[in-house]
């Protein structure tokens, strides 16, 4: 831009004092500093429009950017799903020719559980059940050592910290 200085703009003053006249510089100086506004705002409305064509512009090549991908994406998900579908309908025929008893319907051998493996795995499974729903009595868990009140990190800390006195009071 131009570069006016005091001096610069004393000079101006004086010359237009000279040629304008004292009764019409008044007049002048306002109407320069409407034009001078004006201009100011003109300038800012173009710089911004310019500013919002190119956010536009990059919103446009994001928006290309996610229909692309989204469309790559898509297509995977088809293929996948063709995928899917034909394993799930080839092991859905080797459960049909099972359940209705073709011969050597899949080429893996199934095993046959007998009797005896099927009542130990019920036995096991009501063994556990009872060890997870029961509640053991106090009086084994004081012969076997078991845990009769919770301590936190700090009070086991404190509880086996040698020279610590442990039935101390917190006050």
């Amino acid at each position: 831009m131009i570069d006016l200085g005091l001096s610069k703009l004393a000079v101006i003053g004086v010359v237009a004092l000279i040629v304008i006249g004292p009764e019409r510089l008044p007049k002048v100086a306002r109407m320069a500093g409407t034009l001078y506004g004006r201009a100011q705002r003109y300038l800012h409305e173009v710089k911004s429009e310019v500013s919002r064509e190119i956010e536009m512009e990059e919103l446009r090549n994001l928006h290309k950017e996610v229909q692309e991908t989204a469309h790559s994406f898509k297509t995977e998900v088809e293929s996948f799903g063709t995928e899917v579908e034909s394993t799930v309908s080839s092991h859905l025929g080797e459960v049909e020719s099972a359940w209705r008893g073709d011969a050597m319907a899949s080429s893996a051998p199934t095993p046959t559980a007998t009797p005896d493996d099927i009542e130990r795995k019920a036995r096991e499974f009501r063994r556990k059940k009872l060890v997870k729903t029961s509640s053991i009595p106090s009086w084994y868990k004081n012969r076997h050592g078991g845990r009769q009140h919770v301590l936190s990190g700090a009070a086991r800390v404190r509880k086996f910290r040698p020279g610590a006195k442990s039935n101390t009071s917190f006050f």
